[in-house]
C-alpha cells in the first residue's frame, strides 16, 4: 500500500470516528436531559448576563400594576387583541390566569410554562408588562364600567384609520432590551391565540439605557422634550392624578394612546424661531420662552417691547395648561418611526400614553383646547386612538383582572 492511499485511509477513519463521537454523543446528550427531566437551554449557553442592566427585575406583584410609575424603558411595544366570539367570562379568567402567570415569570427572568425558547427569558433588562381592558371585555366580563371607558369624543385634527382603533384586550410590554420585548410579546401572543386575535400592534422607542442621565425628560422626533409638566412618580400628585379610588379598577388607572403621526418633512424647513414660538419652549434647554430652566414656570401673561405676548396664544404649552388642578395627566409616550411610502422621507411619529383616574374629566379637556388652537396641529395628526381600564396589581398566586371577574 502505497503512502498516498494509507494517508487516505487514516483521513476516512478518523472523518468516520468523529462523525460516530458526534453523533452519538449527541444522542447521549439528548437522552441524559430528557431522562432527568432538564431543560439544559437556560443554564448551559456561555451567553450570561455580564451587566447589572440586564439582570435587573422589576416586581410583577403589588398593589397597582407595573409599567406606569415605573421609569420608562428603552423599548415599548403595545398590542391590542379582539376577542373571539365565543370567549365568555369563564374563558376570560383562564385567559387572565394564563397570561399573569406567564408575565410573572418573564418579569423574573423566569421562562414561562412550555417555553420553547426559555434562554431568551434569562435577561430581562427591567421588564414590566401591563394589561388593559377595553369596553368589550368589560361587557363579556358582565362587568360595570367606567363610564370614561368608550372611544373619546371626536376632534376637527383627527384623521383615524380603524387599524390603529380600539381593542378588547391590551398589552403593554416594555424593557430596556428588545430581545426582551420581542420574546414575551411571542409568549403572551401565543398564550391568548386560542381567546383572541391580534387587532394592532404598535412598537416604540425612547433614548437607550445610559444614554442621558437619570430623571432627563425624553424628546420626540421633533426635538422637543416630552413630559416637562408630569407629576413626579411616587408623589401625593402622582397618586391622586393616576390612580382610581373607586370601582372594582380601584388603584387602576386609565389609558389613553393615541398614535400622533408627525410631518418631518414639513417641519424640517421651519426655522428655530418658529419651532420654538409654536411650542413656547426653547429647544437646547426645554426652557419656557418666559425662563431659563425646563422647570421654571411658564409666565403666560409676560409681554414683549411690542406688547405681544411672550408665549403666543397659539403655543402649544399655553393651549395645554390650565388653571384647574384637575385638568393634569401623566403622560409616557414613545417614538415609533417607519419605513416611508411613495415621496414622503419619513414616517415618524409619537405614541402618546397618557395615564388618569378619570378621562373624561382630565384628559378630554386638555385635548378640546389643542384641538381648538395649537400651532403644532400644523405637522402632527392623530392618526389612531384607544381608551383602555388599566385594572390594579394583584397578589401573588392571584391575577390581573380577578377585582372585575370574581365578583
Amino acid at each position: 500500500m502505497n503512502r498516498m492511499t494509507m494517508a487516505k485511509r487514516n483521513t476516512d477513519e478518523q472523518f468516520v470516528s468523529r462523525r460516530r463521537l458526534l453523533t452519538t454523543g449527541a444522542a447521549l446528550g439528548v437522552g441524559a436531559a430528557v431522562g432527568v427531566g432538564v431543560d439544559r437551554t437556560v443554564n448551559a449557553s456561555p451567553d450570561v448576563v455580564t451587566s447589572t442592566h440586564g439582570a435587573t427585575t422589576i416586581p410583577f406583584y403589588g398593589k397597582h400594576q407595573a409599567g406606569i410609575e415605573t421609569e420608562p424603558a428603552a423599548h415599548a411595544t403595545f398590542i391590542a387583541f379582539n376577542l373571539n366570539d365565543d370567549v365568555d367570562r369563564p374563558a376570560l379568567i383562564r385567559l387572565m390566569r394564563l397570561v399573569t402567570d406567564s408575565a410573572s415569570r418573564l418579569t423574573q427572568g423566569q421562562p414561562a410554562l412550555a417555553d420553547t425558547e426559555a434562554g431568551l427569558a434569562r435577561n430581562p433588562s427591567r421588564l414590566t408588562v401591563t394589561f388593559g381592558f377595553g369596553p368589550g371585555f368589560v361587557a363579556r366580563a358582565k362587568g360595570i364600567a367606567p363610564s370614561w371607558l368608550a372611544p373619546l369624543p371626536p376632534f376637527s385634527i383627527d384623521k383615524l384609520e380603524e387599524r390603529w382603533n380600539g381593542g378588547d384586550l391590551l398589552l403593554q410590554v416594555s424593557a430596556d432590551d428588545p430581545v426582551s420585548v420581542s420574546h414575551t410579546v411571542r409568549v403572551l401572543t401565543k398564550d391568548a391565540r386560542s381567546f383572541a386575535s391580534i387587532h394592532w400592534r404598535q412598537d416604540g422607542f425612547r433614548h437607550a439605557p445610559g444614554t442621558l442621565k437619570p430623571g432627563t425628560t425624553m424628546r420626540n422626533l421633533f426635538g422637543q422634550v416630552d413630559g416637562t409638566v408630569n407629576p413626579e412618580p411616587g408623589s401625593k400628585d402622582f397618586a391622586q392624578v393616576v390612580w382610581a379610588n373607586k370601582g372594582w379598577w380601584a388603584d387602576g388607572t386609565s389609558l389613553v394612546l393615541r398614535r400622533i403621526a408627525m410631518n418631518l418633512d414639513t417641519w424640517d424647513p421651519v426655522s428655530r424661531v418658529g419651532r420654538e414660538e409654536a411650542i413656547g419652549r426653547r429647544l437646547d434647554t426645554g426652557a419656557p420662552l418666559t425662563g431659563t430652566a425646563e422647570h421654571d414656570v411658564p409666565d403666560l401673561d409676560a409681554k414683549d417691547h411690542q406688547g405681544l405676548t411672550v408665549i403666543a396664544e397659539y403655543a402649544h404649552i399655553r393651549r395645554s395648561q390650565t388653571g384647574d388642578a384637575a385638568e393634569v395627566i401623566f403622560r409616557r409616550p414613545y417614538n415609533y418611526d417607519l419605513a416611508p411610502e411613495g415621496v414622503e422621507s419619513s414616517a415618524s411619529g409619537l405614541l402618546f400614553a397618557s395615564y388618569q383616574a378619570d378621562v373624561t374629566k382630565q384628559f378630554v379637556p386638555i385635548q378640546r383646547r389643542l384641538d381648538e388652537l395649537d400651532m403644532l396641529n400644523e405637522w402632527t395628526t392623530p392618526i389612531g386612538s384607544a381608551v383602555f381600564v388599566i385594572p390594579p396589581g394583584c397578589r401573588k398566586g392571584g391575577y390581573i383582572g380577578e377585582t372585575l371577574l370574581e365578583v
